[in-house]
């Protein structure tokens, strides 16, 4: 049972990820486990989806809504470094 856990511990994120289910790129295992995303080595705790290879993040920008009611987002281009959180 030892290699299960380390197996876990040894996942690698996709390399675009997103937590909007209506997108292509949304996957409800992975999320369920407490994704942190650091970018351009700060953590942020506001990114709806990630892409490592072309280095963006899509952020919410406060409680502003759009026209169909889903969060305002901008795009942000640096270095991305997802991973999965670990509970002390």
């Amino acid at each position: 049972m030892a290699d299960t856990t380390a197996d876990k511990n040894n996942e690698t994120l996709p390399d675009r990820l997103s937590s909007d289910p209506r997108s292509p790129f949304y996957n409800e295992e992975i999320l369920s486990r407490d994704v942190g995303i650091r970018f351009k080595g700060v953590e942020k705790n506001n990114v709806e989806e990630y892409c490592v290879s072309e280095g963006w993040v899509r952020m919410s920008v406060g409680t502003a809504k759009d026209r169909f009611g889903n969060p305002m987002t901008i795009k942000a281009h640096g270095p991305v470094e997802p991973y999965f959180r670990t509970k002390s």
